[in-house]
């Protein structure tokens, strides 16, 4: 194994719109899901992994709108998988 491999970057990013009602509750909580990204960057499916489901919809949404630089493997498009981990939260970090 080896080669030459150069990873792949984000370059397309849409924030997961909270869902108004978690909110008016007061809800936190994060997605974990596995991103199958395809050789051209973009995201051709999204498997959530661990959740709190009320948040499922707007993570997989914002997932599946993000767009990848390829990861090359001696310079030939390769598909790619990724763990993505979406945190909910109602105050913004500091």
């Amino acid at each position: 194994m080896g080669g030459d491999i150069r990873e792949p970057k984000r370059l397309v990013y849409v924030a997961p719109e909270y869902p108004l009602i978690a909110a008016q509750a007061g809800l936190v909580g994060m997605v974990i899901m596995e991103a199958h990204v395809g050789r051209d960057g973009y995201v051709k499916d999204a498997t959530i992994l661990r959740s709190q489901p009320i948040f499922d919809d707007a993570a997989k949404a914002a997932v599946m709108q993000w767009r990848y630089q390829p990861l090359l493997l001696n310079g030939v498009a390769m598909e790619f998988v990724l763990s993505v981990t979406i945190k909910f939260n109602l105050k913004p970090p500091q």
